[in-house]
C-alpha cells in the first residue's frame, strides 16, 4: 500500500510539472524588416548593380542554385549560364532601364520571401534603332546563413504583345 502512495504520489508531482511547463516563445516577428531588406536588396540589384552595367555585382544577387527563367529564352540553372544572360542585356548598345518592387513579402518563419514588380529596359537593336520593352516579374528570395537575402528563383516577362508573325 506504502508503495501505491509514493507512486500515485510521483505521478500526481510529475503530471503538475508537465502541466505548469510553457511552451518557449514564439520567436519574434521580423516580416516587416525582412521585407524591408529584401526592397533594399533589390533596390540595390537594380541601381546599383544592373543599371550600373556591373555583370560581377549583377549576378551576386543570385544564390549558386538559383533558377533564372528569362522571356524569350530557356530557364538556366548554372552561375555561367546566369552570367551568359546578364552579360548580353549589360552589354546591349544602349542598354538602361531597371526594375522596381511593387510588392514583397516573407515567411512567418523568416526562412523565404518573394518579391513582383515592374521592370522597363531600353537598348538599341541592330539596325540602330531605339527599342524599349517593359513587364512584371516575380523573385523567390532565401535567407542565407549568414542573415543576408540571395534570389534563388527569378521570372520576368514583357506586357507587350508578340510581333505579328507574317501576314497575320
Amino acid at each position: 500500500m506504502r508503495h501505491l502512495c509514493l507512486c500515485a504520489s510521483i505521478a500526481i508531482v510529475l503530471a503538475s510539472a508537465l502541466a505548469c511547463q510553457t511552451a518557449p516563445p514564439p520567436a519574434p516577428d521580423t516580416r516587416a524588416e525582412d521585407e524591408a531588406a529584401i526592397r533594399k536588396a533589390d533596390e540595390d540589384w537594380s541601381h546599383a548593380a544592373a543599371t550600373a552595367k556591373d555583370l560581377d555585382k549583377t549576378v551576386g544577387f543570385y544564390a549558386a542554385d538559383a533558377l533564372v527563367m528569362p522571356p524569350n529564352g530557356v530557364a538556366v540553372t548554372s552561375p555561367g549560364d546566369i552570367r551568359a544572360i546578364w552579360k548580353g542585356y549589360l552589354e546591349s548598345p544602349g542598354f538602361g532601364g531597371g526594375w522596381k518592387v511593387v510588392r514583397a513579402e516573407v515567411s512567418r518563419s523568416g526562412e523565404l520571401g518573394y518579391a513582383s514588380g515592374t521592370w522597363a529596359f531600353t537598348w538599341t537593336d541592330a539596325a540602330g534603332k531605339g527599342t524599349a520593352d517593359r513587364g512584371k516579374f516575380t523573385e523567390i528570395w532565401k535567407r542565407q546563413a549568414d542573415g543576408t537575402w540571395k534570389c534563388i528563383a527569378d521570372i520576368w516577362n514583357s506586357d507587350l504583345p508578340l510581333p505579328s508573325a507574317g501576314g497575320k
